[in-house]
């Protein structure tokens, strides 16, 4: 692990503090590559146009047509937070328009991703005229092919990567497809969705439906959006920015989703003091835990709940089942982690582990932690059905994971049953048999894609702030800002005297630190002794706690013990 500062443009630098920019954040600008202030000038109408995004207006008079004719919408959703909110918006939005809509989601243990034919079938249940998939669809060939058989038209909208065929589906709205000229190629699933409603809106607009009465408003919907598109690691070009940033606007209200508030409210959080990462670490895990240890039908059901109070109990579901996904994560790292004591990490560059133990709606997160640790390419599997191995994988910057695996398929046809996902993660299927041959093998291409130096990994750090900026002031400015995947959320370092530390709730270490000033720090699950001087990389934190408000250093590494 290495530690690089941030390059700061001087230029820009200047031309921000000339345009009225505090300091601090006219630094971090600069070295995010923001090359004008209006980069970071919110405003909607700087958002995209629907019509950029291929077969959007046509699937949005389709929508349109089908909703002034009665028919029956089900949308098939995913088990993700980016699924559950895309699953949300869609149905709340169609809402708006009249639609008849409803919605289903796939158990991940019973019917797997995506719309498959044992989903067409279940949803055909309930008579649906029109499917729409959110956060799916792009690869569903024979999924869309059994509802054509049925006689319901499919409606794809999904943002993942699509393979060389595409599903024979009524339209596709999918910035990633190849004839697609959108701009920004990192909407994700639930961002994709609220441009379709703007279609919808649009059409129903040419048909001069709103000459006499109020139109639809689609921008409240954009909290379920920031939430979404944080909480899927897509990358924060500017028009995510700008969604998420009205999204915030939103949840800081207090008058937002009801599934949102109700989350927030258990955290014993305001919401006038939510930031991005609050939804990544805060919000996301929760809804995520429906999805991973039952079924997200629970995580949709609280973002489309019509009360406070119907919210809070569903809220309160969910809150519970991700306290069980910790304990059975704890225990699934302990596994992992004793397994990989006497393994060549070093030697190695992939990991790929399989117990039979392991749940295989967490195998994600156990991903996420031994790349976080080891920085490689890690894919772990859990048992699946009929000898069949789940995996789930997590990967690093230089490394995209579903080219890889579609390399392999090519090269071993018959060694992966079905993959899918995009640079940074990726699921796939595997016969259990063939478990040994695919560590071997993805380890052989991984070495041959990545440099020994790809391995190590550079975490980058901006310019420490001076103590004349180091205040709660400028904590309240950085955290009212977006940050997230490819638009980093600012840390810092620097060298410090330890002047107090103590132990809390036996596991973190609280201190108070010293430079120029006096600084409360934290330093969660740490609680060995700090030395008496501590070089550390920290973020900074606007607490406000019974209207008292102060500066906070979260202690993120200590560089030297």
């Amino acid at each position: 692990m290495e530690y690089k500062e941030k390059k700061i443009n001087i230029d820009l630098y200047k031309k921000f503090i000339h345009g009225g920019l505090h300091p601090v954040l006219s630094s971090l600008f600069s070295a995010r590559n923001i090359k004008d202030i209006n980069e970071v000038d919110y405003q909607l109408d700087k958002l995209l146009a629907p019509e950029l995004l291929v077969s959007n207006l046509d699937a949005g008079e389709f929508l349109m047509h089908a909703i002034n004719n009665k028919k029956n919408i089900i949308v098939v959703g995913d088990y993700d937070t980016d699924g559950a909110t895309a699953t949300a918006c869609a149905v709340l939005g169609l809402r708006k328009f009249g639609a008849i809509v409803d919605f289903i989601v796939p158990n991940r243990f019973e019917f797997g991703y995506g719309l498959t034919p044992e989903i067409v079938k279940l949803a055909a249940q309930r008579c649906p005229d029109v499917i729409v998939t959110v956060d799916n669809g792009v690869a569903s060939i024979s999924g869309v092919e059994a509802a054509n058989d049925l006689g319901i038209d499919v409606l794809i909208t999904d943002h993942h990567l699509p393979g060389d065929q595409l599903p024979n589906a009524r339209y596709i709205v999918n910035p990633n497809q190849k004839l697609c000229t959108f701009p920004s190629k990192n909407l994700c699933g639930v961002g994709v969705m609220f441009y379709v409603l703007l279609s919808v809106r649009a059409a129903f607009r040419k048909c001069n439906t709103y000459k006499n009465k109020e139109q639809p408003i689609l921008s409240d919907l954009l909290d379920l959006v920031a939430l979404g598109t944080i909480a899927d690691l897509v990358n924060l070009d500017l028009n995510n920015r700008i969604l998420i940033k009205f999204g915030l606007d939103i949840i800081k209200t207090g008058k937002c989703n009801f599934g949102i508030k109700a989350l927030i409210n258990l955290t014993k959080k305001q919401p006038s003091n939510i930031k991005t990462s609050d939804l990544s670490f805060m919000i996301a895990p929760k809804l995520n835990a429906a999805g991973r240890l039952d079924d997200m039908t629970l995580g949709i059901q609280c973002l489309i709940a019509d009360d406070i109070y119907s919210a809070t109990t569903l809220a309160k579901k969910l809150i519970h089942l991700n306290e069980q996904r910790k304990f059975i994560e704890n225990e699934m790292k302990e596994t992992a982690m004793s397994s990989l004591t006497d393994y060549k990490v070093g030697n190695q560059f992939s990991i790929v582990m399989f117990d039979k133990s392991w749940h295989q709606g967490v195998i994600g997160i156990l991903a996420s932690r031994l790349k976080e640790k080891y920085y490689r390419p890690i894919i772990i599997f859990a048992k699946g059905e009929n000898g069949f191995l789940k995996g789930s994988g997590r990967s690093i910057l230089s490394y995209h994971l579903r080219d890889a695996l579609d390399t392999l398929t090519k090269r071993y046809p018959d060694l992966i049953k079905t993959f899918g996902g995009h640079a940074m993660a990726a699921g796939l299927t595997i016969r259990e048999e063939n478990f040994d041959e695919f560590c071997k093998v993805f380890e052989g291409l991984t070495k041959e894609l990545l440099n020994p130096e790809d391995l190590n990994l550079i975490i980058e750090i901006d310019k420490p702030i001076s103590s004349e900026h180091l205040n709660y002031k400028t904590a309240k400015i950085i955290n009212n800002e977006v940050w997230g995947m490819g638009f980093p959320f600012p840390i810092f370092l620097d060298t410090f005297d330890v002047i107090q530390q103590k132990i809390i709730a036996s596991k973190h270490s609280k201190c108070i630190l010293r430079k120029k000033n006096n600084y409360e720090a934290i330093f969660f699950n740490y609680t060995r002794d700090l030395p008496d001087r501590i070089t550390i990389t920290y973020s900074i934190e606007a607490n406000e706690f019974n209207n008292n408000q102060s500066l906070q250093l979260i202690i993120r590494n200590l560089i030297h013990d």
